[in-house]
């Protein structure tokens, strides 16, 4: 028992960090990032827009499911540096 418990005390604990060159991957993520949020922002902009205009026709519910899908995309978007922490 002594063996297992001098391994265990030993074990490291890394930091994680990138491999070198990796600085160019990041910019393009983090652009990529911000021009994805960039785009949902439009969507839900355009889509109430579009429910607006709807509406003053009587045709207000159309729309309705579009915006639910610019949502969770824009949700999607929001946690997706939560979720990919959590994972790795």
């Amino acid at each position: 028992m002594t063996l297992l418990s001098a391994a265990l005390v030993v074990v490291p604990n890394p930091t994680p960090a990138a491999p070198p060159g990796m600085e160019g991957l990041t910019i393009v993520l983090s652009w990529a990032g911000w021009i994805v949020l960039v785009l949902c922002v439009l969507g839900v902009l355009i889509t109430a827009g579009m429910m607006a205009v709807a509406n003053r026709r009587g045709e207000g519910g159309e729309h309705a499911g579009r915006l639910g899908f610019v949502l969770v995309a824009t949700v999607l978007v929001g946690a997706a540096g939560g979720l990919v922490g959590a994972l790795a």
